[in-house]
């Protein structure tokens, strides 16, 4: 059975899905509204990534869990409405291990660095096992209150992989590939 890996649907601009430093060269735009995302907390996207000997901002970052549960407990909290989510997947197998890490993210509202055994060798077999979100997880996000931060990949695990992954690897929710 093929595992699936998932993307935020978004603007793409050329052939490949690029991390944030190589948006910084390319697409000065598209840059800064991605790295808008990292306002409160811009120290992130230099973070290590020890596996793979580079930093936050030189990965694109998959999701082993689909996303329509996280989002169904947001709603649930009252801080979003029902949404439409739109998305791209990956075949797990498609990534090569040698450049990509799964990082066991862990809610942290102090936002402390990750140390290194929170990171882990990828596989598909092992992004398969970790795509079932966390009731931990799913409790926290349906229990936000008004005044907590939306990070809805908070304890979700994450598939890093260092530098740009071609577009032509990737599906529409419905199968079909992704194109600009």
């Amino acid at each position: 059975m093929t595992t699936l890996l998932y993307k935020a649907a978004g603007e793409i601009r050329g052939d490949d899905i690029l991390p944030l430093n190589d948006l910084r060269v390319h697409y000065p735009d598209l840059y800064e509204r991605h790295f808008a995302k990292y306002a409160d907390r811009p120290q992130r996207v230099s973070a290590p990534v020890y596996p793979l000997d580079c930093t936050w901002a030189d990965v694109v970052f998959l999701s082993p869990v689909h996303p329509a549960p996280i989002f169904e407990a947001l709603h649930e909290s009252g801080r979003i409405g029902p949404a439409v989510i739109k998305y791209w997947t990956l075949d797990a197998e498609l990534l090569d291990p040698a450049r990509t890490c799964i990082l066991l993210k862990r809610h942290d509202p102090e936002q402390r660095p990750q140390p290194p055994e929170d990171f882990i060798p990828y596989s598909a077999d092992a992004a398969a096992a970790l795509s079932t979100p966390s009731e931990k997880a799913l409790h926290r996000l349906r229990n936000l209150n008004a005044t907590e931060p939306l990070y809805p990949w908070a304890d979700i695990p994450h598939i890093l992989h260092r530098g740009p992954i071609p577009k032509r690897l990737f599906r529409t929710s419905t199968g079909t590939p992704v194109v600009s």
